[in-house]
């Protein structure tokens, strides 16, 4: 047994860990050297042009300030999935009615602030002493819990993460439409993502264990002196190995989101067309071939067929 608690607790962490570096790295080098031959931003509002017209300075920054803006606003407020609709077509009239998708927004943003809280949490383990922001974060985190009385202490995140799961892994399945263009590897990512959920709840609530040998081998990762402590209940290793299977797919898998954002240049990029020229630095010099060198050129057979010339009259040669 401890020659699998070993591989499970030890090196296949350490395998994830290298494969999402590598991949990581070489995902965003690629992006990086990806050609912009134009001023592409997204944009939903007034662009900045005559000085009496007030322009959207969010909607279409032609600042980096304006830039800066709007990816915060993205990346914490999932500023453009909170304004998404959908649509359904009404045979009968035929018409198509639209309609907002606020829930969506709220299972989104609810599953990516609890991980980002839950992640936080986790700092604890890896982390001795514990910074005190890291121990605020996992008070106020714990609030409900104590007004109600809940032993152990009771993460909310933990909770609503879950939830958040459920709904965004039911709105695929529920929905024909979203269900026809959903890929194995969606429903991969959630059910994996699930897997990690779960068991970490049922490890705090249900299969109680030793906190103290849990980060004692997660500062042994971390510091690469590895330890497998005994007494470490097998949901754990559960609960890490699912872990590691994320990590390492995420360089694969559609999470790279979360770097490709910041490449994207429909968000990266300021719209000023009209303030500045956007030059591709990628374009290689082009050889132009003017008329009057094609005239030139061609001046005997233009004047076969009666063609005037007009850069070869001007020089004073007969046409």
């Amino acid at each position: 047994m401890s020659g699998i608690t070993y591989l499970v607790g030890v090196v296949i962490p350490y395998v994830a860990f290298v494969i999402f570096v590598i991949g990581f790295v070489l995902r965003v080098i690629n992006w990086a050297k990806s050609p912009v031959p134009f001023k592409i931003p997204t944009t939903c509002g007034q662009q900045k042009s005559l000085p009496w017209i007030k322009p959207s300075y969010f909607e279409s920054p032609y600042t980096l300030g304006g830039v800066i803006g709007r990816m915060i606003g993205e990346v914490v407020f999932f500023r453009s999935l909170f304004r998404n609709l959908s649509f359904n077509l009404i045979k009968e009239k035929p018409a198509l009615v639209y309609r907002e998708t606020k829930w969506l927004w709220l299972g989104a943003i609810a599953f990516h602030w609890c991980l980002f809280v839950t992640l936080f949490r986790h700092l604890r383990f890896f982390l001795q002493p514990v910074p005190g922001i890291v121990e605020k974060v996992c008070y106020l985190d714990s609030l409900v819990g104590q007004a109600i009385l809940i032993v152990p202490e009771f993460f909310v995140t933990g909770v609503v993460i879950v939830v958040a799961l459920l709904f965004l892994l039911l709105r695929r399945l529920w929905s024909p439409q979203i269900r026809y263009i959903s890929l194995p590897s969606d429903y991969f990512v959630l059910l994996l993502l699930l897997a990690i959920t779960i068991s970490g709840n049922l490890l705090r609530y249900f299969c109680r264990t030793d906190v103290t040998k849990i980060k004692e081998l997660a500062i042994g990762l971390v510091t690469f002196h590895p330890v497998i402590p005994e007494g470490v209940h097998w949901m754990f290793y559960v609960h890490l190995f699912c872990v590691s299977v994320l990590i390492a797919y995420i360089p694969f898998s559609k999470i790279m989101h979360m770097a490709g954002i910041f490449l994207s240049p429909t968000r990266n990029m300021r719209n000023d067309s009209r303030m500045r020229r956007h030059i591709n630095p990628w374009i290689t010099p082009a050889k132009f071939h003017t008329y009057e060198e094609w005239e030139r050129e061609f001046k005997d057979q233009l004047k076969e067929v009666g063609i005037p010339l007009e850069y070869v009259k001007e020089e004073g040669e007969s046409s």
